[in-house]
């Protein structure tokens, strides 16, 4: 695709993330949108967003369980940025209204004390790197109409990032046993899934590890003080104004939040 037809596709996202609606699939529209494409028009986005006075404070991996790669037809992951503005913390009420539509994923984020740049990667390295893990969610949302997504619509969508919230604890990975690490996820009350860190490709030390290397190589570093989403752990919650949720997750904590 040409640099026209990025910025023309970018800046619709931006927009439609401002005005809070969705647009038709980028992928529906005839155009010859590779990975490598949508992941220039997830770039024309962040720059707007970071033109607007928010700025990059982490990163996500996404499509990293099995029940999302089968939704995508797709097995392999992908990445997306987190900024200042999609942060929330723990117990904060989110207005349902600053979204679209919204759903919940419980994960295991990373807080990182150094800077990791790849390729050449390693589990160990990211270990060594990690100040500490703690509860997260995520609360995935789509400016692509209906969630009708395909791999290219969603990362052109910045990942489907909506916002994130942390947990109040954070735990050192040293000791835990991460991808057994189990997962308890509760929606007014009820629990409404289960699972357990191996569901993010086996390990979320591995998403990290991806990640790190996948950035690596477009020379973009992991830098200390960032916040990793490293992907989610059960099926994707819908969530509405009026709802309350919470994770557990096992040997690492909890977090909360409310919609309104």
């Amino acid at each position: 695709m040409d640099e026209k037809q990025i910025d023309a596709l970018g800046a619709e996202l931006y927009q439609a993330l401002v005005e809070r609606r969705t647009v038709s699939p980028l992928t529906s529209r005839g155009l010859d949108i590779g990975i490598d494409d949508a992941y220039r028009i997830q770039t024309r986005i962040l720059e707007r967003r970071l033109a607007a006075g928010e700025a990059v404070i982490g990163k996500k991996v996404g499509v990293t369980s099995k029940v999302v790669q089968d939704m995508l037809d797709v097995r392999q992951p992908d990445f997306g940025y987190l900024t200042s503005g999609m942060l929330y913390n723990e117990g904060q009420a989110i207005p349902a209204d600053t979204l679209i539509q919204p759903r919940a994923e419980g994960e295991i984020a990373f807080v990182l004390k150094r800077d990791l740049m790849g390729p050449g990667v390693t589990n160990a390295d990211v270990l060594a790197a990690t100040e500490g893990v703690m509860a997260c969610f995520e609360i995935v949302d789509s400016r692509i109409q209906d969630w009708k997504i395909r791999i290219q619509d969603t990362v052109a969508d910045n990942a489907s990032c909506g916002v994130f919230v942390l947990g109040d604890r954070l735990v050192s990975p040293r000791g835990l046993d991460l991808p057994l690490c189990g997962m308890v996820l509760e929606k007014n009350g009820e629990i409404v899934g289960t699972g357990a860190g191996a569901a993010a490709l086996g390990s979320p030390v591995n998403a990290m590890t991806w990640l790190a290397n996948t950035l690596g190589r477009l020379g973009i570093p992991l830098k200390a003080g960032e916040v990793i989403l490293s992907g989610s752990l059960a099926a994707l919650i819908p969530v509405k104004a009026g709802d309350s949720l919470r994770v557990a997750i096992g040997g690492i904590g909890s977090c909360s939040v409310r919609f309104y």
